[in-house]
């Protein structure tokens, strides 16, 4: 019963926790990775966020060599991004996290 009034409420408090996990890890150093491609990039991305297009993650460890380094993918909606954390736990990125929207990343 209680998680029907979450959804009509605006979602549960776990969505919310991992939104504000998120925020946090990133004023904390994390890195953001930008995941859209190029012109979507210069169309507007979160501050300090790397482009690195999901297309190019085979060489993404000259770019990310630490793979406990705690990074955050981003995109538009968060479909691309969530691939890119796939990607990145699949050769042995330990700490990703999917940040979603680069829109709600401060």
């Amino acid at each position: 019963m209680l998680d029907i009034f979450k959804k009509i409420l605006g979602g549960n408090a776990e969505e919310k926790d991992d939104t504000k996990d998120i925020q946090e890890l990133i004023l904390s150093g994390a890195t953001v990775i930008d995941v859209r491609g190029k012109d979507e990039y210069a169309s507007g991305h979160a501050k300090n966020a790397i482009n690195v297009p999901l297309d190019t993650f085979g060489s993404i460890a000259s770019v990310l060599p630490d793979k406990q380094a705690v990074i955050i993918t981003c995109c538009a909606s968060g479909g691309r991004s969530s691939m890119a954390k796939k990607m990145l736990e699949d050769q042995g990125y330990t700490n990703i996290h999917n940040g979603g929207s680069w829109r709600a990343l401060p």
